[in-house]
Formats: structure tokens, C-alpha cells, sequence
């Protein structure tokens, strides 16, 4: 191809995708260092406190609760707290499967303000955005109080009030933390964000700090996020346009037609699940030029949704598996991950169906 033909290809995708990615840009840098301050502040777990009142029905300890509050700050200290209450005898197997199921929704929490509000919801646009955070925050709210319906139902009759002796052990630092893109509590590198740096929350952020103290580690944390963000967002953008330009995606995903035609959602679905299996972000960035032409926000949020179960399958191998057996052992490890699995299959499957019910 001759190099005038390569350039008048190639230069309307640049002038379409810059001004696209220096809005979203300008979004993201918003939102992130608004969340970093929101989660110097400790917002986080003033939120997260109502899982206190989750503990007794579910007839767990009163202590899990604590664990649980952590989970919102930080998905490893709290599975961290969870691993010494198992190992010290006062949570059984079962109780702790429904300690981690409880987890999940306030294991989501800390990615709202971190990666969904901050990141997602601008390259989405604000209504696909908010149906697919929903759609999410839906499904790991269910998946926890599965956990609370499983603890009345399977620790009924045992006491759950009785205090154990000794001090609750110490939250462990560090470590990395949970795809909350999986719907699960499971502590892995972001795979929305591809993160593999800890977030943790500082639960014990001194509140004397000064506001410019704050906003000053505010805005420390929110440069490495945007290098990493921004780079990657403007070549997906800028693929995925040329893409759309130069090839029929219906056509090339014809073979796929029996499947999405199944589920009512168009044959361009394929590549974007594909590239959720890699990166969320990513994925997102390949649908939102399609949503309103080859996609409705239903359809759009139905993909993703599908997309996060293909991530997730690929995060289990990479990273959730490694850090479960790490923290349980193989044994108890693999049930915790079989427990999350299952769960996450079954209400994302319930989440699709109230998505592509006609209307």
C-alpha cells in the first residue's frame, strides 16, 4: 500500500480517537484523584461498616464482621484475617466458605471509587456505565447474600454471638488485590485495570493528617494509574476505530451467528469478548464506539458481562489460583475457588436474563 494511502487511512482515525481520548483522559484524572482522596479520607469504610449487621444472621462470629470491613478496604487483609481465624480455630470450613461469599460485595465496594467511577463509567458514557456498574454491584450483592441465606440455612443452631478468647489478629499489609471486574472477593491482580500493584486502603490513615498532606498522596497515586491507563487506552481506541472503518465485523463474525443469535446479541460481540478476556478496560474501550450503531446499552452491558466470565476463567489460572492455594492450601483453596466460580456463573446467567428479556 502506498505510504498516501496508509496516511489517508490512518489520519482520520487519529483525528477521531485524540479528541475522544483526551476527554476521557481529562475524566480520568478527575476521578481517580477524587477517589484516592475519598479513600485517604477513609470513606471506604465508614461505608463498608453495615457488614456488621450481616454477621449474626448469616451466625457467624461477631468478629468476621471486622474482617469483612476490611475486605472493603483491603480484599488481601481481609481474606488475610479470615485465613488466621480459620487457622486458629474459631471458623470451621463451612463457616469460612460463608465468610469469603460474604465477602464479595464488599470486596466490589473499593472498586467503585477506584476503577468503575473513576475510569469505566467515562469511557462508557454515563448510561451504559451505570447499567453495567449496577449490573455488577447486582450481582455481587446477590452472591453475598447468598452467603448470609447460606450461613442461616447451614450454621443454624450454632452460636454465632459467643466471643472467642484472645485479640483479632493483626491485618496483614501489601499483597494485591481482587478483580473486582470477577464479581468475587478473590485477592488477584486488578484485571480491569491490569494493577498488579497493592491498593491497599489505609484503615488505620491517621486522621490528623492535614487536607494537603491528603491530597498530595491523592495525587502520587494518581499519575502511575493514569500512565498506565491513558497509553493503552489511546491504541485500543485507535485499533479498534481503524477496525470498525475497514472491516465488516458482522461478516467476520458469521461463524459465531448460532450462539449470539441464541442470546440476541449482534455477531460483533465475539471480538469484544475476546478482548475482555485480556483487559477490561480495553474491552470497554472496543464496545463504546459501537454502543447506539451495532449495540443497544443492553447488549452492550450483556457483553461485557459475558466478556467478565471469559476474564475471569483466564484470571483463575493466571492469578486466583496461585494466592488461594497460597492462602488455604490446594484443598481448601479449591473449594473457595469452586464456590466463587459456581456463584459467579449463576448470577451473571440470572443478570443476562433480566438484561435480554425483551421489552
Amino acid at each position: 500500500m502506498e505510504l498516501g494511502a496508509v496516511a489517508g487511512t490512518v489520519w482520520p482515525v487519529l483525528a477521531e480517537v485524540a479528541p475522544r481520548v483526551a476527554r476521557i483522559s481529562v475524566f480520568i484524572a478527575v476521578g481517580v484523584f477524587l477517589a484516592n482522596v475519598t479513600v485517604e479520607f477513609g470513606l471506604v469504610e465508614r461505608i463498608a461498616t453495615v457488614s456488621t449487621y450481616l454477621t449474626r444472621p448469616a451466625n457467624l462470629p461477631d468478629e468476621v464482621g471486622a474482617a469483612i470491613v476490611t475486605t472493603a478496604a483491603s480484599t488481601t487483609a481481609g481474606y488475610g484475617m479470615l485465613a488466621e481465624f480459620r487457622e486458629s480455630g474459631r471458623l470451621d470450613d463451612t463457616e469460612t466458605l460463608v465468610a469469603v461469599t460474604m465477602n464479595t460485595f464488599f470486596g466490589f465496594v473499593q472498586h467503585i471509587f477506584t476503577f468503575y467511577a473513576p475510569v469505566l463509567i467515562p469511557i462508557l458514557g454515563l448510561e451504559v456505565g451505570l447499567l453495567y456498574v449496577g449490573a455488577r454491584a447486582a450481582i455481587a450483592l446477590g452472591i453475598t447474600v447468598a452467603g448470609v441465606v447460606a450461613g442461616a440455612v447451614l450454621l443454624s443452631g450454632r452460636s454465632a454471638a459467643a466471643e472467642p478468647d484472645g485479640e483479632a489478629p493483626t491485618t496483614p499489609d501489601g499483597g494485591t488485590e481482587a478483580s473486582a471486574g470477577d464479581g468475587s472477593a478473590s485477592p488477584t491482580p486488578d484485571a480491569e485495570t491490569g494493577d498488579a500493584t497493592p491498593k491497599t486502603v489505609r484503615a488505620d490513615a491517621d486522621e490528623s493528617d492535614p487536607p494537603g498532606s491528603v491530597l498530595r498522596t491523592a495525587a502520587e497515586k494518581t499519575w502511575p494509574k493514569l500512565r498506565r491507563i491513558v497509553p493503552r487506552l489511546a491504541i485500543v481506541y485507535a485499533l479498534v476505530t481503524l477496525l470498525v472503518r475497514t472491516q465488516d465485523l458482522e461478516s467476520a463474525t458469521a461463524s459465531a451467528e448460532p450462539l449470539t443469535a441464541l442470546l440476541g446479541l449482534p455477531g460483533a460481540s465475539l471480538p469484544v469478548i475476546a478482548v475482555f478476556a485480556f483487559d477490561t478496560t480495553a474491552g470497554a474501550a472496543t464496545i463504546a464506539p459501537m454502543i447506539g450503531s451495532t449495540f443497544t446499552p443492553r447488549t452492550a452491558v450483556a457483553t461485557m458481562l459475558l466478556g467478565g466470565i471469559i476474564s475471569f476463567a483466564v484470571s483463575t489460572f493466571k492469578r486466583s489460583i496461585p494466592f488461594q492455594y497460597g492462602i488455604w492450601g490446594p484443598a481448601f483453596g479449591s473449594k473457595v475457588i469452586a464456590v466463587n466460580t459456581a456463584l459467579k456463573v449463576v448470577f451473571i446467567a440470572a443478570a443476562l436474563a433480566v438484561l435480554l428479556v425483551p421489552v
